[in-house]
């Protein structure tokens, strides 16, 4: 028992060191100051080496795939962004000849042609088309411009399994289904496989980055390995890819320290829990893991998966990884309260349109949820302007991030926006 209540020290200690406040103002929390009453984290909530085998097969699923699984309007969706007002990297507004030449490009007559199946040799950005121009609304607005890149789908680990549809008309993209998603990568960032490469990729042994952003080289440097990437191991190396002078792909063995990696899945525990979140905590921003950040269901997604569970990739998705809870018609007090009750620290999700935050327990009877969160809506008093006021990291709030700024917006106020929790 003294063991328990020592664990639980440690984690609201935790708590205490990375709460980040959304104002100026300096919180300090303490376990002293921390709310015991309500359910702590359940270290059993899920069958580890049932979910990890689960998680293998979504991470595989490339691999034995005929062609990419959905019809060409779902994956030339991007398309549709020439009826919208986009701007471009220089601010100027993007013309139809411009969307012409994406379009053109997307060749969409090749769709499922090529058919081969890839590996990702380096955390890259998937595209919605093919190309590294971003897209954004009126820049000058506030919450658009620079990070809200519209073309920017999500980002790929190194060593994802893929499937390729087929080649952009200039060849310089392929068009690829990943394990959770699908979009337009650089052709030099993947390699295609055979038959022979995944059968000596498949060890049977697989370990799981648990620190952020270590140097990863085999004869040259390869990436700075983000948390959640998969590594399979052989004897005392360990597997990625390289390219042959065919775009072929190569098995590459490598060394990896210690405590850079762990065997999947690490033990559900809170120590565990503190280790991963402590790597995440403050990493700047990264709309659809821009700048090899992460967004805000890119961070629970990554939490996860050194434990074996996996997470779908978007906000919306994510609410169907477990028991859906709808929350939408509740009052504030309504909301903090049930999350209070049914929510189990660490294993259950609030969501909102656009947004997904990890409950991680109670200080001062408020709720606290760990999220990646870009920022936070004002509006000036004197004048009603709206603006907007930037965290741009992973943080532990309230439901209430910003409520004792001046210009805070009740109506845009987050807990406001909550529609369900979801317990994993």
């Amino acid at each position: 028992m003294k063991s328990f209540i020592k664990l639980h020290y440690i984690l609201f200690l935790f708590i205490a060191l990375f709460f980040t406040a959304c104002s100026k103002k300096s919180y300090e929390f303490t376990a002293s100051n921390i709310d015991y009453s309500n359910k702590y984290a359940n270290d059993d909530f899920m069958n580890q080496q049932k979910e990890t085998l689960k998680l293998l097969d979504h991470y595989f699923k490339p691999w034995s795939q005929k062609k990419v699984s959905y019809p060409l309007y779902e994956a030339a969706w991007g398309l549709n962004y020439q009826y919208k007002t986009i701007y471009l990297e220089n601010h100027r507004i993007a013309s139809s000849s411009w969307f012409n030449k994406q379009k053109e490009n997307f060749n969409l007559i090749e769709y499922n042609t090529l058919l081969k199946k890839a590996i990702s040799l380096k955390n890259t950005d998937v595209r919605i088309l093919p190309t590294s121009s971003p897209m954004f609304y009126e820049p000058t607005q506030p919450g658009e411009g620079f990070p809200f890149d519209y073309n920017q789908n999500s980002r790929l680990k190194i060593n994802t399994p893929l499937f390729v549809s087929h080649l952009s008309k200039d060849k310089a993209w392929v068009y690829v289904q990943a394990p959770a998603f699908g979009g337009w990568v650089k052709i030099q960032d993947i390699a295609f496989v055979d038959e022979e490469f995944i059968n000596e990729f498949k060890t049977n042994s697989y370990y799981v980055a648990v620190k952020e952003k270590f140097t990863l080289y085999d004869n040259i440097f390869r990436d700075y390995v983000k948390i959640g990437t998969i590594f399979p191991k052989k004897e005392n190396k360990y597997l990625i890819a390289r390219a042959d002078y065919n775009q072929n792909a190569i098995i590459s063995y490598v060394d990896i320290k210690e405590n850079e990696v762990n065997s999947l899945p690490i033990k559900y525990n809170i120590e565990n829990r503190i280790k991963i979140a402590k790597q995440l905590m403050n990493e700047p921003y990264g709309w659809g893991g821009m700048l090899n950040n992460r967004d805000c269901s890119s961070f629970t997604k990554d939490f996860f998966t050194p434990f074996g569970k996996y997470l779908n990739r978007n906000s919306k998705a994510q609410t169907k990884n477990g028991q859906y809870l709808d929350v939408s018609e509740f009052t504030k007090k309504q909301k903090k309260q049930f999350l209070m009750e049914k929510g189990v620290p660490f294993s259950t999700l609030v969501y909102l349109r656009g947004h997904i935050m990890l409950y991680v327990g109670v200080k001062d009877n408020e709720p606290l949820v760990m999220h990646n969160i870009w920022s936070i809506r004002l509006k000036d008093k004197v004048t009603g302007q709206k603006y907007r006021h930037v965290i741009g990291k992973a943080s532990i709030t309230t439901l209430e991030p910003g409520n004792e700024l001046k210009d805070f917006d009740e109506e845009n106020n987050i807990i406001n926006k909550i529609l369900g929790i979801v317990i994993l």
